[in-house]
């Protein structure tokens, strides 16, 4: 399940896991890479100042051991044992992916700087590199998060855009399943009235906000009885995602280079007559259930971990594996702006999206909340991923 919200350049989100398939035609999406000697221009590489902290921000070595343990969960699942069963890329196995978290979690409790982790990544490692969009390992990195949203459990004047469960009879549906226009109508209403009608799990004010549910999979809702609410994903009709981003660059509306999450909500907040016109090429509906976890659940079914868990192709990617980022993520500066600042992270591949395709796209978890979602959808950068296997 993809339990949270994708932006960036894609707005994207959708959850399904995806069994690999593989073409014998298509390159191997990780390649080999001879391990760089310390001195010789790596000096960020593994380099992970943020589990340690500085005088101003605490460090989150925690959350990373807490989101390998996860990892390690889901690595003795029965999904687990499929996936890696199915995966072709010579060298990486599931036993080798969960030796390699092992030590690695060892490596984060006993290390005293990030310098001495560094070092003995890079002695008792060997990097996978992800080939990329172009064959040359430049990957395109955005962020999602997991947002909270007022809503209600009645319908009201001014709760009026529901969110629905799943339909009991989704199998059966004929293909192709309903539209988006013709499940709830261009303006987001009339889903009562059709085949959707019982199935309405909440309502919220927001059109734009209840939509931006549908990308995220999942969100945490404070509703109007004072109590709270954690959502996630059932399922959805059978569509490819179409971004409302990508929809309003096509348009003319924006330059891609200056698309992020923001930047699109302030258009719809000044154009709300737009969204009747752009919501409904996204014909992907998703359908939600109540969830007992407040935490943001990932495709693996495992609980994802702001900024140490990742989203990417799985149908390319090793599940449940570590791996390691190199991009910019943006930061509050002293002025509380958000700043672009490189980062060197190792994180868990434990998501997927549904606009995450191809070796070229990764997607980071930011958290939840209004704060998450600054960072997440300032995210619009290329850099490098690469996974960590133990020395064989």
């Amino acid at each position: 399940m993809r339990a949270i919200v994708r932006i960036g350049i894609n707005i994207a989100v959708a959850l399904s896991l995806t069994v690999p398939i593989w073409a014998e035609q298509v390159p191997l999406p990780l390649q080999w890479v001879e391990r760089p000697e310390m001195g010789e221009g790596v000096e960020s590489l593994g380099l992970d100042e943020q589990l340690w902290g500085t005088r101003q921000t605490p460090g989150d070595q925690q959350a990373l051991l807490t989101a390998i343990d996860y990892s390690l969960t889901y690595l003795e699942s029965s999904e687990a044992a499929t996936a890696y069963a199915q995966y072709s890329v010579p060298g990486i196995t599931r036993d080798r992916v969960r030796r390699s978290l092992e030590r690695f979690r060892e490596l984060v409790v006993t290390s005293e700087s990030p310098v001495d982790l560094q070092t003995s990544v890079l002695q008792e490692f060997e990097l996978y590199q992800s080939i990329g969009a172009d064959g040359n390992g430049t990957v395109s990195f955005t962020g999602y998060f997991q947002p909270t949203y007022l809503a209600s459990r009645t319908p009201t004047d001014e709760f009026r855009y529901p969110l629905y469960r799943l339909p009991p009879e989704l199998d059966r549906w004929s293909r192709p399943h309903p539209t988006r226009a013709e499940l709830e109508g261009l303006d987001g209403l009339q889903g009562s009235q059709g085949r959707l009608q019982g199935l309405e799990l909440v309502w919220l004010p927001d059109r734009l906000e209840a939509y931006l549910v549908h990308v995220q999979g999942s969100a945490q809702l404070e509703l109007t009885d004072s109590s709270t609410m954690a959502i996630g994903y059932a399922g959805r009709t059978d569509y490819p995602y179409v971004s409302l981003g990508r929809e309003l660059v096509n348009d003319g509306k924006f330059r891609l280079e200056d698309l992020s999450l923001p930047v699109v909500i302030q258009y719809f907040r000044d154009h709300p007559a737009a969204l009747d016109r752009y919501i409904p090429r996204n014909n992907r509906f998703v359908f939600f259930e109540e969830t007992t976890r407040l935490s943001a659940i990932g495709s693996l079914g495992i609980p994802v971990t702001a900024a140490r868990s990742i989203a990417t192709d799985k149908s390319l990617m090793p599940p449940g594996a570590l791996a390691l980022i190199q991009t910019q993520i943006p930061y509050p500066n002293a002025n509380g702006d958000l700043i672009p600042q490189f980062v060197s992270r190792y994180v868990l591949d434990q998501d997927t999206g549904g606009a995450i395709r191809g070796a070229g796209r990764v997607d980071i978890f930011m958290g939840t909340g209004d704060a998450a979602g600054d960072q997440a959808g300032r995210i619009n950068h290329s850099g490098q991923l690469y996974y960590l296997l133990l020395n064989e």
